[in-house]
Parts: C-alpha cells; sequence; structure tokens
C-alpha cells in the first residue's frame, strides 16, 4: 500500500462464552435487560454494575465529588477568601493551550463577580515557555499581588515559587501534571494525583486543569454562596477535557456531558461567537459533540498561544459582549489559518527529509530539526509524524542562539517520559507524560542526544509497539446495524479517551456495490444488507485498498460507526480502519 496506510495488527478482544469476563456481562444482562453486545461493550470499559451504568448512560450534576474530598481545598478556599474581604491584588496565571486559558477565564469571571481585586497572566509561549517563570513572578511583584494563583502549571516551578514567596506573595497550585523531584514550597496545591500527608485522596485522579478549576469554584461557591450559576462555566470545562485528551471516565465524562449539554442549548457568549466563526452553527441539524470540540474549536484557541499570545482566548473567554466576542473569535480563526499553513508546511519538510535519508527506516525514532521551524507547531508536527511513522518522534527547532527546543510524541503503550528522562543529563529542561514532552537542550547536544534517546528507545520499546493495532470489540454482520443499533449506540458517547468509538469486525462480506476511489485517495462503496438500504462504507486515504476487490474474494473490514453531515443531512457510514482478504478465503 502507498499513502499514509501502516500494517496494523488486529487484536479481536471481544468477550465470548470463553473469556473470563464473560460471567459479568450474562450478569450485568440480567440487570439491564438489554443485548449481550451491549454488555460486552460495558465491561470491556469497567462497567459491572446496573449503577455503574446509570451514571455511565445518566450523567448527572449529583455525580460530581464533593470538592472539599481534594486535599488543601478548605486551606485554599481560606485564603482567596481572605483575599477578597482584604482587598488583596490576586493575579491567577495559567497556561497558552485550551486547558490554561478556559481556566484562567472561569476563575477570573468567577472571582471579579465575587468582588476580587485581580488581574491574569498568559505566559508568551515563544519567550517563555510553559510554567511560571521568575520574569511572570516580576510581573507580579510590579503588580503588588499578594496571592498568585497558577492554573494548569506549577508543579515543577519550584524555584519559580520560591521567589515568589522571597516577594511576600503566597502561590497556590491548581494543577494535573505530576510533581518533579519534590513538591513545590506553595501556600496550597490542588492536584487529585496527590497523595496527600493526611491520607486524603481525592476519589478522580484524571481530571484537566480546568475541570480542578471547576472544583475550586464549585467549593468557593458552597462557602461564599453567592447568587452564581456555576454550571455555566461547563461548556468551558468541556473544551478543556476535549482538548487535553484526558480520559472520558468517572467524573471527566459526567463534566463533558453535562459542558456539551450547556454548548448545544445556552453556550457562554465568547464560545457561541467561536462556534458562528467556525461554521458549525449553520450547521442545524449538527450537534457539537467531541469530534467538534476536538477537532474544529480547540484547535481555534490553541492557535492563539501557538501563533501569537493567548490572552486573546482568554478574553473570549470572559466576554459578554457579542460583537467584541465576534471579532475576538475571527482573531482566533485567522491564527489558526496561519498555523494550519506553517505545521502543513513543516510537517512535510519534515517528511521529506525523512524520506531522502534512507538509513533513517532503520530506526526506532525520529528526530528531526530545523532551525527555522516555528515553536508554536512542532508540537503539532510530532505528532503527524508519529501518525505516518509510528516511532516515538521529536521535532527540534532553534530557541535562541545557544539552545534548541522540542516537542515528543510517543506511540500507543510506550513510556516517552521515561525515555526523555532517561537522556535528561543531556537536556537543560524537560517535562510531559506518557505520551508528549517537551525538552529544551544546547545546541551542542543534538547529536548526543539523537543517538542516546536511540538508544534508550531500542532497547525498552517492544516491536509490536512500532506498529498500529486495531483493538476490535465486538463482530456484527450487517444486518445488525438497525436503528435501534444505532440510537443504543449512541447512548455510548461522548467518545475519547478510554472510551474509544467500538471498533466492529463485519467478516466474509462478499456482495459489494458501488465500489469507486474518490480523488484518488479515498474509497467508497456500499454493503447491501437483507432489510433496508445498504451501508456506506468509507476509507479516508484508503484508495489503494480499491486493488483487493480485484482478487473477487470475500473480504474482512474493521471500522466504527459515525454520522456524516452533508449539504445539512445527515447519514450513517461506515468509517473503514482497515480491510483485507478474509483469512478463510485465503486459506
Amino acid at each position: 500500500m502507498t499513502g499514509n496506510a501502516l500494517p496494523k495488527r488486529w487484536i479481536l478482544r471481544a468477550i465470548d462464552a470463553q473469556h473470563p469476563s464473560w460471567p459479568a456481562v450474562v450478569a450485568l444482562q440480567q440487570q439491564l435487560g438489554v443485548k449481550l453486545l451491549w454488555c460486552q461493550l460495558l465491561v470491556q470499559r469497567g462497567i459491572t454494575s446496573y449503577e455503574q451504568a446509570y451514571r455511565f448512560f445518566r450523567p448527572s450534576f449529583e455525580h460530581i465529588h464533593d470538592p472539599f474530598l481534594m486535599p488543601d481545598m478548605h486551606r485554599v478556599c481560606n485564603r482567596i477568601r481572605q483575599a477578597i474581604e482584604d482587598r488583596e491584588p490576586i493575579l491567577v496565571f495559567g497556561d497558552y493551550d485550551v486547558d490554561g486559558t478556559t481556566s484562567v477565564a472561569i476563575l477570573c469571571d468567577y472571582l471579579q463577580r465575587c468582588g476580587a481585586k485581580l488581574n491574569f497572566d498568559i505566559p508568551d509561549r515563544l519567550k517563555e515557555g510553559y510554567g511560571l517563570s521568575k520574569a511572570a513572578v516580576d510581573r507580579a511583584i510590579q503588580s503588588h499581588t499578594r496571592l498568585l494563583i497558577t492554573l494548569d502549571c506549577g508543579m515543577k516551578d519550584l524555584s519559580s515559587i520560591d521567589y515568589a514567596n522571597e516577594a511576600g506573595i503566597d502561590v497556590i497550585v491548581c494543577d494535573h501534571h505530576l510533581q518533579g523531584t519534590s513538591l513545590p514550597n506553595a501556600y496550597g496545591i490542588l492536584n487529585p494525583l496527590l497523595n496527600h500527608h493526611s491520607g486524603q485522596v481525592y476519589p478522580y485522579s484524571d481530571l484537566s486543569a480546568c475541570g480542578i478549576t471547576f472544583k475550586l469554584i464549585q467549593a468557593l461557591q458552597a462557602e461564599m454562596k453567592i447568587n452564581i450559576h456555576i454550571e455555566d462555566y461547563l461548556d468551558r470545562v468541556a473544551l478543556s477535557i476535549a482538548a487535553d485528551i484526558v480520559p472520558l471516565t468517572g467524573e471527566n465524562r459526567t463534566l463533558l456531558a453535562l459542558g456539551l449539554k450547556q454548548i448545544n442549548t445556552n453556550p457562554s457568549t465568547g464560545l457561541q461567537a467561536l462556534i458562528e466563526m467556525s461554521g458549525l452553527s449553520r450547521q442545524a441539524q449538527r450537534s457539537i459533540g467531541m469530534r467538534e470540540l476536538g477537532f474544529i474549536l480547540a484547535p481555534r484557541v490553541n492557535a492563539a498561544g501557538r501563533m501569537k499570545d493567548a490572552h486573546t482566548a482568554v478574553q473570549l473567554f470572559m466576554e459578554k459582549n457579542i460583537q467584541r466576542a465576534r471579532e475576538l473569535a475571527a482573531e482566533l480563526h485567522e491564527r489558526n489559518q496561519q498555523r494550519m499553513e506553517n505545521d502543513r508546511s513543516i510537517a512535510q519538510e519534515a517528511r521529506d527529509w525523512i524520506e531522502s535519508h534512507p538509513e533513517e527506516k532503520n530506526r526506532k525514532t525520529i528526530v528531526v530539526y530545523q532551525p527555522h521551524w516555528h515553536k508554536g507547531v512542532i508540537g503539532i508536527v510530532a505528532s503527524r509524524l508519529v501518525d505516518w511513522y509510528f516511532k516515538p518522534t521529536v521535532v527540534l527547532t532553534t530557541a535562541d542562539d545557544q539552545q534548541l527546543a522540542g516537542s515528543a510524541r510517543s506511540v500507543p503503550g510506550y513510556n516517552l517520559y521515561q525515555a526523555i528522562d532517561a537522556c535528561g543529563h543531556l537536556l537543560e529542561r524537560y517535562g510531559g507524560h506518557d505520551y508528549a514532552a517537551g525538552l529544551v537542550m544546547e545546541a551542542r547536544q543534538l547529536k548526543a542526544f539523537r543517538e542516546t534517546f536511540e538508544e534508550v528507545v531500542s532497547s525498552t520499546i517492544q516491536e509490536e509497539q512500532l506498529m498500529p493495532a486495531l483493538y476490535i470489540d465486538a463482530i456484527v454482520c450487517p444486518d445488525d446495524i438497525t436503528e435501534s443499533f444505532i440510537r443504543m449506540l449512541k447512548q455510548f458517547e461522548p467518545f475519547g479517551m478510554d472510551n474509544e468509538p467500538p471498533v466492529f469486525l463485519m467478516r466474509n462480506i462478499t456482495s459489494v456495490t458501488n465500489i469507486q476511489p474518490v480523488k484518488n485517495e479515498h474509497l467508497k462503496f456500499q454493503i447491501p444488507r437483507k432489510a433496508g438500504t445498504p451501508l456506506e462504507a468509507v476509507g479516508f486515504q484508503m484508495a489503494d485498498y480499491f486493488d483487493l476487490f480485484r482478487q473477487q474474494k470475500p473480504i474482512d473490514i474493521c471500522f466504527t460507526i459515525e454520522e456524516n453531515f452533508w449539504n445539512g443531512q445527515a447519514s450513517i457510514q461506515l468509517k473503514l480502519l482497515d480491510m483485507r482478504i478474509s483469512r478463510e478465503s485465503a486459506r
């Protein structure tokens, strides 16, 4: 195959009568009274009881945890209340991505309505980089700040927080990242990942930063009892969850579902303007879901910090005047256009370099560098290269005369952060998690880093981790996919990390009609059913699979099911993930 297609491993994880989890499936069916297929999909998601299923299918604000279960919450709330009562200047400092800017926006809006004296600050991605820098603390000192609240950062900014403490500024850290070698010396830390010295542990560890910020607002509201409808902030919390790719389980799923309802009924002024600018409001039949949040709205917000500074995004999410909000949304739209032009050209340039160096094919990593690449989009480029080559990837550009800045991305199942950490002696700074990381190094260390990273990954990665895997949830036949099937499948939404759309397998398809390549890139065909219209199947970047049909043998297909919108009309289509000659017919 040509194009972007990589060979894939098909891994069947459907639960049958021989599977150890089969008794749980049967027991759940007895409780729910639905088809075994749906019980299998629930058990695969760790849902084995009626109560768990009810919370999954019927998320409610009542299912959100008590915010005071989070360690330090009482202490943090008391300090913020004191600052409001004493009119102390408060500075809210957040990261420049969607999670950070939505966090800053909702907390600033809430505190202002509580009468706080405050300002907000977002670092310049290109000049300051991620986190609380001493330059940011200097700005806080100049504005006479007495209380500094960091959102989506702070866990590793130990020296900057110490610097703030020396200046008489109390620092509260609200973050969802792992700590470094030690905890920051902050007045209070809200982080659901922490095991508090008191033994108190928050019952859900995977909140986005904006989710943590909402918990803070929820706690403040419980104590201050001001006439503010805090559920109105959930639309921005939902956007943060979609953009930050956190697990769609437990409290995250509840917050996201409630936020999507808010977005589709009464979004905040800024988000409404962004929806209009993206063209989604012109598609009246199309409700906004995870795909629209993650692939249409979130990139426009992230473009604010990637191409310039992210203050515009915060202002948009706090704006109450629709005309001004539309102006800010238009500015983000323009920056996103610039961002797309940059990341496409850089990704193609990186790909051309790799293809022109045949020796790269034998490596288990990709490390590419050009001094002119835009720092704001190298993370996106790294993700594109992982999609194309399925290898742990680092993309670097020039930070200044002596230093390089890089973004790293991993393949599923491989801990990228540990590999970067093993190269830590060659780096000036680094941070991240299993699948994504950022790093800074001296330019002179590039060659050594490239070789060390290759050695570390080669010695720790499994060969199967270098080949994409398709995890198949269930086997179906064409006549299984009915209107009631689609209605039930939609109950599993919203889909995302740890609640991915189910992957289905159809075996031994012998009757396929209207086979056609589209623009020499994509593939479309129809699968007849005994009852109902034929099923439409589409494979993006799969035009080369057209040759399979020339063999006139039964085929197997893997796919997800989604709604396709065209000219204002919605229809169901099978989104092909892979296809091959049926194993039975190949024997």
